[in-house]
């Protein structure tokens, strides 16, 4: 009998050593496991793979029998495992089957998407969390949402631990004991005596043990040599959860299993302990990714997105000798695949074909998985350009460039600033001037495409304002269909108007009902929870330059589409320091941002990556519980 070589005392270490006879032995019995007859076990065997570092195994196995396979469930199994092993493109079938009409595979779908953390746009998940007709659908939705920062899913979770069903009890504590916290253990506690039955008392024991409780870390323990095979199983499980090394010997004693899943989940959970622990998912990870040189003194107008593997692309406008926005510049590019605490070494994405710069770039992956980037080409005071290129590779290579704005003039877009409507229709919002030097005065209106990128044309309405106009636009679709936009103002707020027709035609400008200086505003649409979630600089004072610093850095949340706004707080507050021109997407359960760093009246701008939980702008809420 193999035995594993262990180094820890007691609990005190998260990790494991395997001697090599134990590793092979665990890697086996997965492959085993992998190539056996029982579909679910071998989908549980794939996923140890993946977890201990053999994803290229699980691709090269699974990927020649999902076009084959007709079962939803199944399908949600295999893709599911295929997004685990970095094949994230493969979400969209699970997607697709919990949008679907036929419900037979959507519990699966929204299980199978909480497990690798993918929800998309969330629309989807948010409507199978809203029904109640189906309460096992309308939990593992909360499990989702609730893992990517919802929480009113959260608080769903919590109230079903005193259902009457034992079922409902079980999947809820199962799911808390993954993605709950310390304030849970109560909770689960207080249902244990009503437990009767044998496998619904071991779940909840083991989300204690995965939450830390001693009592259930001692049972979990007790649980792996249980009789029943499946508590076995669920055991073995857990015990990676709750990074249990002090059950290490158990665990291997338990790779001649005669159970086959519990000798796979055993496997599982030795190579997983034998690794270092995950990041805290509550990390919030901050990095000046673009450092201003001498050479290179202003990093700005930045955008990230996340490739198909995994990693983070950080693309942004590399300017040269002076900090000027009509200086030389061309859009660099950086690549993390650790979440964006470390990065590889700068390319070229956008070489310069301007007669000044290329710059204000956006990244978007478009219907299809191909990738566009957009970016601005500076000719001259009366020549600024928006144009696009798709690269069909994950951004190795790009396309030919296509120009996007025809006419005549100096068309400012900000960067990260297309959006794509749920008709398919692409807007790309600018903020227009004959001259900039000579007229500077800035109305803002959309460029519309309906064929993916491939043409595009100018709307026929416009938003104007008051003193230097309406300045750099954000565009976002509301949940009535209409669509807002959000502008820079000289009026000592944020500026906003409405279109009904798609971006073609636009309202009079009102107030967004947000003071804010002469500065730029993000605005998104959090996938978890549908609320609007806005970045800007909080600060405004009448008659300073531009209405005021641009520190601080805010957010804020809009559960009523832009009308009202709550939970605000400040993404960076140093007074010392500029913050400006943020981009955002929404990565797993991160929000992910980038923006200008500056020290004050240096001339110098850097670009910071920043990435925090979605559940941190709900912060407020819950301490207001």
């Amino acid at each position: 009998m193999c035995v594993a070589s262990i180094s820890f005392d007691a609990r005190a270490s998260d990790s494991i050593i395997l001697d090599d006879a134990v590793r092979q032995q665990c890697l086996k019995v997965l492959r085993s496991g992998l190539h056996g007859d029982d579909f679910w076990p071998s989908i549980h065997a794939a996923e140890g793979l993946t977890l201990s570092g053999y994803g290229k195994e699980v691709v090269a196995f699974l990927t020649p029998k999902l076009p084959d396979e007709n079962d939803d469930q199944r399908r949600c199994g295999i893709s599911r495992e295929l997004v685990r092993a970095g094949q994230r493109g493969r979400a969209s079938v699970m997607l697709s089957i919990l949008a679907g009409d036929d419900d037979y595979g959507h519990v699966h779908a929204a299980e199978s998407l909480y497990k690798v953390v993918e929800i998309g746009d969330g629309v989807a998940m948010r409507r199978a969390f809203q029904q109640d007709e189906n309460l096992r659908l309308k939990l593992m939705a909360a499990a989702a949402l609730g893992r990517c920062g919802n929480p009113e899913a959260m608080r769903v979770l919590r109230s079903m631990l005193q259902h009457d069903d034992p079922e409902i009890l079980r999947i809820a504590a199962w799911i808390l004991g993954r993605i709950g916290d310390s304030s849970d253990i109560p909770r689960l506690r207080k249902e244990l005596p009503r437990c009767e039955e044998e496998l619904l008392r071991a779940y909840l024991h083991h989300s204690l043990a995965a939450l830390g409780d001693e009592e259930g870390l001692r049972a979990l323990a007790e649980n792996l040599t249980n009789e029943d095979g499946a508590v076995r199983t669920y055991a073995a499980t857990f015990a990676g959860d709750a990074r249990d090394t002090s059950v290490a010997d158990t665990l291997t004693h338990m790779l001649n299993d005669p159970h086959a899943d519990a000798a796979i989940r055993a496997a599982q959970t030795l190579l997983f302990l034998s690794q270092p622990a995950a990041p805290d998912p509550a990390e919030d990870v901050s990095v000046v990714v673009y450092p201003s040189t001498k050479q290179n003194p202003r990093y700005t107008e930045g955008s990230v997105l996340p490739l198909r593997d995994g990693s983070l692309l950080f693309a942004a406008t590399e300017f040269q000798g002076t900090g000027s926005d009509f200086a030389k510049a061309h859009i660099v590019g950086r690549r993390s695949v650790d979440g964006g605490r470390t990065w590889d070494a700068s390319r070229v994405l956008q070489k310069n074909t301007g007669g000044m710069n290329v710059m204000s770039v956006t990244l978007r992956r478009l219907p299809g998985g191909q990738i566009a980037m957009f970016y601005l080409q500076k000719n001259s005071p009366s020549d600024l350009d928006l144009f696009v290129r798709i690269s069909m590779d994950e951004t190795m290579t790009f396309g030919e460039s296509v120009l996007v704005t025809a006419d005549d003039g100096y068309h400012v877009v900000n960067n990260d600033r297309i959006v794509q409507l749920s008709t398919g229709r692409l807007l790309a919002p600018a903020a227009s001037t004959p001259d900039v030097h000579k007229v500077n005065h800035f109305v803002s209106h959309c460029y519309l495409s309906d064929d993916g990128g491939q043409t595009w044309r100018g709307c026929s309405g416009h938003v104007d304002a008051a003193k230097r106009g309406a300045m750099e636009p954000e565009v976002i679709e509301l949940s009535d269909g209409r669509v807002m936009m959000i502008v820079r103002t000289q009026l000592g707020y944020i500026g906003r108007s409405y279109s009904s027709d798609g971006g073609d035609t636009w309202t009079d400008m009102h107030s967004l009902g947000v003071k804010a200086p002469e500065a730029p505003a993000t605005l998104r649409r959090i996938p978890a929870t549908g609320d609007l979630l806005l970045v800007w600089n909080n600060t405004f004072k009448a008659g300073a330059g531009h209405g005021g610093k641009r520190t601080p850095l805010t957010a804020a949340i809009s559960s009523d589409e832009g009308r009202s706004w709550h939970n605000v707080q400040n993404l960076e507050s140093d007074s010392d320091r500029t913050y400006s021109y943020t981009s955002l997407v929404f990565d797993r359960h991160r929000a992910v941002m980038s923006y200008w760093d500056s020290g004050e009246g240096d001339g110098a701008l850097s670009c910071r990556f920043r990435s925090l939980p979605v559940s941190w702008f709900y912060h407020q809420d819950a301490v207001n519980e």
